[in-house]
């Protein structure tokens, strides 16, 4: 699979990597078992970079990444975590005591001395302006705790804020065909900073797959249900933002734009892989079959530039009200 540079940090990454937030059992259960199971057929597919968070089963999926990688210690997996959900959310909390104490239970997690790249997650907006929050990353990596430190943000001036931080290795954001605005300034920045661009929520929570209708339901403790309106954190995170009923329909037309031998979500993916400035994308999976269609997608061509605008139609005319100037 193809590698691209995160410069800052040295590494380079999978265009399509692994997001870990379902393995903390956070979509309804996954089973130990199921999620070794996924790890591996990501690792096998050509998955080089793993991301995860400490607040995701609080713990969990740190430790289940931490326990499969103990007994493949050359997979070449590169590690990228997130610390600061898991205390309240106010600015006066990110500072350097703080980081050292949840750098530290990561560290256990995941079993490191040196963990391979820390995302602030999607912490209060004026963190990201804050000198002393940089100054304290940047002892971090003075004391070793981590290689390189980066963010995770919901809105694109949070993330142009970071991009003009020199120690800011990476920016993840969401970036799917229902949320194009991080096209227009964010992923320009980036390339010129040298910053990598980390496309998280690229199915748009599973509408891009094409799989659901407006009578699908799921599970009480899958955030799908329960964060529609924002309620237990940003509403941005679930649907990206999307109206369900909408969402579907869009997905519906989405579906369309598949080229021949492929499925919607690996139609998304591709089209997020080829957007420029990024580096890599980070779906999801809940079984083996799932990991290694969405590895899959990198060697998918490039969708043609019919298929780009058609794409762009699609969102004018559906998405864009609901979500661009909001993110």
């Amino acid at each position: 699979m193809e590698q691209r540079a995160i410069s800052r940090a040295g590494r380079k990454a999978s265009v399509v990597g692994l997001g870990t937030w379902q393995l903390g059992a956070d979509w309804g259960q996954v089973s130990e078992r199921d999620a070794m199971a996924v790890l591996d057929a990501a690792a096998e597919s050509g998955v080089t970079f793993f991301d995860t968070a400490d607040v995701y089963g609080d713990g969990r999926s740190e430790q289940l990444i931490a326990a499969y990688l103990r007994n493949r210690p050359d997979a070449g997996i590169m590690v990228a975590t997130k610390m600061g959900r898991r205390a309240e959310q106010v600015p006066e909390n990110y500072v350097l005591d703080n980081f050292r104490a949840w750098t530290d239970r990561s560290r256990d997690n995941l079993g490191t001395d040196t963990l391979d790249l820390v995302q602030l997650h999607c912490p209060p907006t004026p963190v990201f302006s804050s000198d002393e929050v940089y100054d304290a990353l940047d002892t971090l990596v003075e004391e070793q705790r981590i290689a390189a430190y980066g963010v995770s943000v919901e809105t694109c001036e949070e993330a142009l804020a970071a991009i003009a931080r020199p120690g800011t290795a990476s920016v993840q954001i969401i970036l799917n065909p229902f949320r194009l605005k991080p096209l227009e300034r964010v992923l320009p920045a980036a390339r010129e900073a040298g910053v990598a661009v980390i496309a998280r929520v690229p199915l748009a929570s599973g509408l891009l797959s094409g799989r659901y209708s407006a009578d699908t339901r799921f599970a009480p403790d899958d955030h799908r249900s329960y964060n529609r309106h924002g309620e237990a954190f940003d509403q941005g995170e679930t649907f990206s933002g999307v109206d369900f009923a909408i969402g579907v329909a869009a997905a519906r037309e989405f579906a369309r734009f598949a080229p021949e031998g492929a499925s919607s979500a690996q139609t998304a993916l591709r089209w997020i892989i080829q957007q420029p400035g990024v580096t890599t994308v980070i779906p999801g999976a809940r079984s083996p079959e799932q990991a290694r269609a969405n590895a899959a997608a990198a060697a998918l061509p490039p969708l043609p530039p019919a298929t780009l605008e058609a794409v762009r139609e699609l969102y004018d005319r559906l998405i864009r009200a609901q979500v661009h100037d909001r993110w």
